[in-house]
């Protein structure tokens, strides 16, 4: 019977972590972290000396939960998925993204509210609204 192979955890170097503003801005970093993940480089390499606080696995863990919660519709995750991939939010002013638009405000304020939760996110450095998900 052969053994398992054993996953330990790596090492980070303790150093100052800088929070998230914005749940818009995590999403972003989640899709360029899974672009050079599919790209086979090292995270590390190219994402510089920025510690976050989490992995880019949890954010992608927290929208599988808020999909399976029914926060975030298909519709909602398509949106995340197209413009995220597009390195852009929807532009309300155009009529053709109006939709999209409104479907991705309800969900980066959703992931958002609970990125918060979990103190991936702090929004009070970029203002003082409380944002709460359905």
């Amino acid at each position: 019977m052969s053994k398992q192979p054993r996953y330990t955890c790596t090492p980070m170097p303790v150093t100052d972590v800088a929070l998230f503003i914005s749940g818009e801005e995590a999403w972003f970093w989640f899709i360029r972290c899974q672009i050079i993940r599919y790209q086979g480089i090292q995270r590390t390499s190219v994402m510089g000396a920025l510690a976050r606080p989490c992995d880019p696995d949890d954010i992608y863990r927290a929208v599988v939960r808020l999909h399976k919660q029914h926060h975030l519709s298909a519709a909602h995750l398509r949106t995340l998925s197209q413009f995220g991939l597009a390195e852009r939010p929807p532009d309300i002013r155009c009529p053709e993204e109006a939709t999209a638009a409104r479907l991705w405000d309800e969900a980066i304020h959703c992931l958002e509210a609970y990125l918060c939760e979990k103190g991936i996110v702090d929004i009070s450095v970029d203002n003082n609204t409380i944002i709460h998900c359905n």
